[in-house]
């Protein structure tokens, strides 16, 4: 039985300092939380601006350019684009209990995944990307689903394959939404889908302590340039006195 985090923001700072925050707070017990943001690019959490992302065409379009605390890809989000995080008190294996999640929720909108190292592909092309990171506190993993981004956006933000790979930089792959392959699901039939596959038994706001987190990983973090630019590290903090597990 899993929480569903019913919140959003119109800011991709706000978004990604409560994705942390949600595993920071420490769960009680397994969350989900849909959410979108508007047109930005998101690079894992060791990995060089310069080497994911096209700059010029960022700052021309007005695409802001963060860094998330997971590690993984980078990757281009807006609202043609459902991200799902899951955060569990204890797991050993998180990326895999998400990607388990998401294969069957596209088989449910009708499509063939393969679940492969790199994400979910449908004949041949990349649908969903997939990242995670512990603490003490418990696991994350989180998951972009295209649902209507337009493939073309991706290939304008993001840098070509580099020819002197290196470690954590980014597997480029052919991408194709769920509009390219003829499946058009509302949101709210996605947000049903996902609540039965996980038998989601109560939706609820953030808690005190996840938005305190949220705010404190926001001037620490997501509110710093640095953090976005070089990948500091931002102090995460503890937890206020008045707060509690």
């Amino acid at each position: 039985m899993f929480d569903e985090i019913i919140a959003g923001w119109p800011e991709p700072a706000a978004n990604l300092a409560l994705d942390e925050a949600l595993l920071r707070a420490g769960p009680r017990r397994p969350l989900v939380w849909l959410w979108r943001n508007p047109a930005c690019v998101v690079i894992g959490r060791g990995q060089k601006i310069e080497r994911e992302v096209e700059l010029s065409a960022c700052a021309r379009d007005g695409v802001p350019v963060l860094r998330r605390a997971s590690g993984g890809g980078t990757v281009f989000h807006d609202p043609g684009n459902l991200n799902v995080t899951t955060v569990l008190p204890d797991a050993s294996e998180p990326l895999a209990h998400l990607g388990k999640l998401m294969s069957q929720v596209v088989t449910r909108l009708g499509l063939t995944p393969v679940l492969g190292d790199r994400g979910l592909f449908v004949d041949g092309a990349k649908l969903c990307g997939f990242a995670a990171f512990r603490t003490r506190t418990g696991a994350l993993a989180h998951s972009t689903l295209l649902i209507d981004t337009d493939a073309d956006l991706v290939g304008e933000y993001l840098t070509p394959q580099p020819s002197d790979k290196r470690p954590l930089d980014s597997h480029r792959s052919p991408v194709a939404s769920l509009a390219d392959h003829g499946v058009r699901p509302s949101a709210e039939e996605l947000d049903a889908i996902v609540a039965e596959v996980l038998e989601v038994d109560r939706r609820r706001p953030p808690t005190d302590e996840e938005s305190d987190w949220q705010r404190r990983l926001r001037e620490t973090r997501y509110d710093n340039p640095d953090w976005h630019r070089t990948g500091a590290r931002g102090q995460v903090g503890q937890r206020s006195a008045g707060s509690s597990r």
